[in-house]
């Protein structure tokens, strides 16, 4: 292993985009680059040949597109990098309060452009990249020599404005067993083979959330176990996602192809979720953050401040995602005279309460944030880790409110083109609701439909359930990390 010369460049020759802008992009420019440089992606047995134009994923593309011409409309995205360029805000590293919650107005901000529904918008990983190079001499820990690397990659994709796909997960086959340890334990990305000029990986990943992005971040799956058959699983690196021997395999699109007037949420937000394939991948040194490390690979997220940051940006999404359902679900009640029922005023108030609690989290994290050991500064873990653990089991039920408010009505929907159709006369007739005509009640429910019923609907669901992993787990975690040794002891002084 040989990277201390590569190492003291200021910018990897391996780092390299397309030149033809510097900092914030636009929306033009992530389709040009996208269509010059497309990733391997998969669909029900064949390889997608355009991605741009594919239709159960081109809405999906031109709306990525947008949301980085919607950032040259709002101020509060960006900011001015030492160099001058605008660059996106979310590559603010945090020194104090104020840039905090400058970052955090500008998640909220972001996030409106897609209600919340866009789970892999470019700020998550931008968050964790930034964490990263704020927290950079941890990866020099112990004499390690990956420091520059994730600096200079920093630099990279904020002048670059790069939108990032990640791989976190090992395949388990037996989940009692780590990757080392399957039955076939070549089925998890390893290390393949070392040389002066990086290394080789092989096997398999998940789950990598819009991978049409420019990049691809594969970072540590944890917790490794502490053996040397583990080293070879103990990496973080990171990749075009273009580069030779990836490929992505895709699940059937939410996107019903139906335009966004039948399909408003689906039609714009598809994402795509897809396994990464890793067949003799080459990853030069000088992408790579850690290497056979299984202690630096189990501390990556905390020690960096990357988990904090990472949930501050998913709480934020999360607090524009119930205000969209409470904008949905209040016109519902409007459009069909149902304010003066009881049950209808408890639905409301679980949601809103809900809206109040993620606010809440956000604003004790930012009370609460402190300065890390390398200098940056990171909000406060325990009100965040409330908020994850709270919103799996929150989300699914504002989801059945919609659905218990609407019923059939969610169910017995003409399209557009019934609107337009020879039925017209008739679809104005039996259509209506108490305040409602026809056509803006088809259209709000159909948005309803889209956001409770669809195959949309059931991808954020179970998105939403699992995004921080299995909630008994992460139950497990807080029971251990929490004992409450003191309120015992005061109980017990109670007692006494």
């Amino acid at each position: 292993m040989n990277t201390s010369q590569d190492n003291n460049k200021a910018m990897s020759e391996t780092l390299v985009f397309d030149g033809a802008y510097r900092g914030a992009r636009k929306g033009t420019d992530f389709l040009q680059h996208l269509e010059n440089y497309p990733p391997e992606l998969w669909y029900q047995g064949k390889r997608i040949e355009n991605i741009c134009h594919f239709s159960p994923l081109k809405n999906g593309v031109k709306t990525l597109a947008a949301l980085y011409d919607y950032q040259w409309d709002h101020s509060e995205l960006m900011l001015e990098s030492i160099e001058g360029r605008k660059v996106s805000r979310s590559y603010s590293i945090t020194k104090d309060r104020s840039d905090l919650i400058a970052v955090g107005k500008a998640l909220l901000i972001g996030a409106q452009f897609s209600q919340g529904m866009l789970g892999r918008d470019p700020a998550y990983l931008n968050r964790s990249i930034t964490s990263f190079a704020g927290s950079a001499d941890f990866f020099d820990i112990g004499g390690r020599v990956f420091s520059n690397n994730v600096r200079d990659y920093f630099r990279f994709a904020r002048d670059n404005d790069l939108a990032l796909t990640h791989t976190i997960v090992n395949p388990r086959i037996n989940r009692h067993a780590g990757p080392a340890f399957q039955k076939d334990p070549t089925i998890s990305t390893h290390v393949t083979k070392e040389t002066d000029a990086g290394i080789y990986v092989t096997g398999a990943r998940l789950v990598a959330t819009l991978p049409f992005a420019d990049e691809i971040a594969v970072l540590p799956a944890r917790l490794l176990d502490v053996s040397n058959a583990s080293k070879d699983y103990a990496f973080a690196f990171v990749l075009p996602t273009n580069t030779a021997g990836l490929k992505f395999i895709c699940r059937d699109s939410v996107d019903y192809g139906m335009g966004s007037r039948n399909h408003p949420l689906g039609g714009r937000y598809e994402e795509m979720d897809a396994v990464a394939i890793f067949d003799n991948v080459f990853v030069p040194w000088e992408r790579v953050f850690c290497y056979r490390d299984i202690d630096i690979c189990n501390r990556f997220y905390e020690a960096t401040g990357a988990t904090a940051h990472i949930t501050y940006q998913v709480v934020c999404k999360n607090i524009v995602k119930i205000e969209f359902f409470l904008g949905l679900i209040s016109l519902m009640i409007h459009g069909s005279g149902l304010e003066r029922f009881q049950h209808i005023h408890q639905k409301m108030a679980d949601v809103w309460v809900g809206w109040q609690t993620m606010k809440a989290f956000k604003s004790a994290a930012e009370v609460g944030s402190r300065l890390n050991d390398f200098g940056m500064l990171v909000p406060d873990w325990s009100p965040l880790e409330a908020a994850r653990f709270m919103f799996p089991s929150m989300y699914p039920r504002i989801v059945e409110i919609v659905q218990q408010i609407g019923a059939s009505g969610l169910v017995t929907l003409p399209t557009s083109e019934d609107l337009d159709g020879p039925l017209r006369t008739e679809i104005d007739k039996y259509f209506q609701s108490a305040r409602l005509e026809a056509a803006d009640k088809i259209d709000l429910y159909r948005l309803a439909w889209d956001a409770s019923v669809s195959a949309f609907a059931g991808r954020q669901v179970l998105y939403e359930r699992f995004f921080f992993g299995d909630p008994v787990s992460m139950a497990t975690r807080i029971f251990r990390n929490n004992p409450c040794s003191d309120l015992m002891e005061r109980v017990n002084h109670f007692i006494k």
